[in-house]
């Protein structure tokens, strides 16, 4: 069986994404860019690299391949598994492995493995239909050169103009300004007025105003209402050390709707809280007796999910 068709869909929507016993592969953003050397535009991204390191399961890969071949998680933890150690066998043979729409990967000369990530396919959602696009540039210097060129070539005269000689006398301008300035003292006055009003008026408003405000005060200090002490009895959920584990879930959000979605099947379903692994996990119940938890986690996988396992606190 091929899994990069799964890692590959997986990539678009996971910035990690653990193939168990081998590795993790992750994607990081990166915004455009223009090439110049090429003088071309390349739109924001996801660049995909590897990590050895990350090789413990996450459940992610597994329950998305056990969903959608309508398999058990146990076997089809087990048929990975089974992919990662044929992998590990070839990479230390020497043999190199293309992952289609992935990359490629191989060992060096210090055994250590090396990622070659396919850069056709952005797996950056956002940036779906986008394309690099070569722009041409702007050849100003040329436009400069042919107009220097010209003005070399067709020689430009200029006429200076005369001014002509009016027949008004000069007192009319000295008369101009004075009506001028006439007429803005007029205007400036009336507007000083007007702002005078108006500020009479404000601080009228403002002094009923808080006469208002006083009359209020004094009438609740007057008569204080007193309120009947309320006691509320809030019973808090004992957890028990074995929970019956529903699924873990990358963002909080879907793990709510997932609470809701089993309490309104009837079970006591609850948040459980964040694992090691930064995943969000959903419990059906939880049992103090491990045999209790045995039997409801038999009766949970024959009634609503094969993927449901128990998780036991030390």
């Amino acid at each position: 069986m091929r899994i990069d068709s799964y890692i590959e869909k997986l990539l678009f929507d996971y910035n990690c994404v653990v193939v168990p016993g081998f590795g993790a592969f992750l994607a990081h953003g990166k915004s455009a860019e223009i090439d110049s050397a090429t003088n071309t535009l390349v739109p924001p991204s996801k660049t995909i690299s590897f990590n050895a390191q990350l090789s413990k399961n996450d459940g992610l890969l597994v329950s998305h391949i056990s969903k959608e071949k309508n398999l058990g998680y146990e076997d089809m933890l087990q048929e990975v598994e089974n992919i990662s150690k044929d992998w590990n066998h070839k990479l230390a043979q020497g043999e190199s492995i293309e992952l289609f729409g992935i990359g490629k990967l191989w060992h060096n000369s210090e055994q250590r493995i090396q990622f070659q990530p396919e850069e056709k396919i952005n797996f950056l959602t956002s940036s779906f239909g986008l394309s690099s696009f070569a722009a041409t540039p702007i050849q100003r210097e040329i436009i400069k050169e042919e107009i220097v060129e010209l003005e070399e070539r067709i020689p430009f005269i200029i006429t200076p103009e005369k001014r002509q000689q009016t027949s008004f006398r000069p007192w009319l301008k000295y008369a101009a300004v004075f009506l001028l300035a006439v007429s803005l003292g007029v205007t400036s006055y009336r507007t000083y007025g007007d702002l005078q009003q108006k500020e009479v008026a404000a601080q009228q408003d403002a002094q009923q105003e808080v006469s208002r405000l006083i009359q209020e005060a004094t009438f609740f200090e007057s008569a204080p209402l007193e309120l009947p002490a309320i006691n509320i009895n809030v019973t808090k959920k004992q957890l028990g050390k074995h929970h019956v584990i529903a699924g873990a879930f990358r963002e909080e959000q879907n793990a709510e709707k997932r609470v809701n979605q089993l309490k309104e099947k009837g079970y006591n379903a609850f948040y459980l809280g964040v694992n090691k692994y930064g995943l969000h996990q959903v419990a059906y119940d939880s049992f103090e007796d491990p045999k209790e938890a045995l039997v409801f986690l038999r009766k949970v996988k024959i009634e609503d999910s094969r993927d449901a396992w128990m998780l036991s606190e030390k």
